[in-house]
């Protein structure tokens, strides 16, 4: 599991980038939807989109496949890697949406069990969970989305990829035309 070098190894990796992004999504809306279940008692549709999936953990997914990539036969690595890469990157986008735009997606200030809060925009239990996700990504996700690959005609998986992140795309615009450009969680 190299980076890739050739033009179509390179093309093929942004296609399987796409798939991974899109799964991240989703496993970010799974992850919410049960712990706050858990957290509160009951069920909350959390996120910006209509669908079954949340912007921020495809980024993140995107990321952490990124930054992570040379580690991936080092499961230490990959946890640790990917526990600050999140952290940066939830921190970072949690601030410019608020202090920019006047938009507060998320608050650990309101959250159960946010130990290690920074001004309500990450906090040690998100980043410890971002982490398990890295471990959960390269040793999971990533492979099943290569054995998806390998069994489908190249043409037919990046359809799907497309096809995909596209559907997730176009899921965020209509939201934010819909919602005129204003998201909450």
């Amino acid at each position: 599991m190299n980076l890739p070098e050739k033009r179509s190894d390179i093309e093929d990796f942004f296609f399987v980038l796409l798939m991974i992004g899109v799964f991240g999504a989703i496993g970010g809306f799974l992850y919410e939807t049960v712990f706050y279940r858990l957290a509160w008692g009951y069920f909350v549709k959390r996120g910006t989109t209509f669908g079954p999936w949340i912007p921020i953990y495809g980024v993140g997914a995107i990321f952490m496949t990124l930054s992570v990539w040379r580690f991936h036969k080092n499961p230490l690595a990959i946890f640790v890697v990917s526990f600050f890469v999140t952290g940066i990157l939830e921190f970072a986008v949690g601030y410019v949406l608020f202090h920019a735009f006047g938009l507060r997606l998320w608050d650990y200030n309101t959250e159960p069990w946010n130990f290690g809060n920074l001004g309500g925009y990450v906090c040690l239990r998100s980043v410890g969970i971002f982490g398990i996700f890295g471990f959960l990504l390269f040793y999971g996700v990533i492979p099943a989305i290569l054995w998806i690959k390998s069994k489908l005609p190249k043409l037919a998986f990046r359809v799907i990829s497309c096809g995909l992140a596209l559907l997730f795309i176009a899921d965020i615009i209509s939201h934010m035309i819909l919602h005129g450009l204003s998201m909450s969680a």
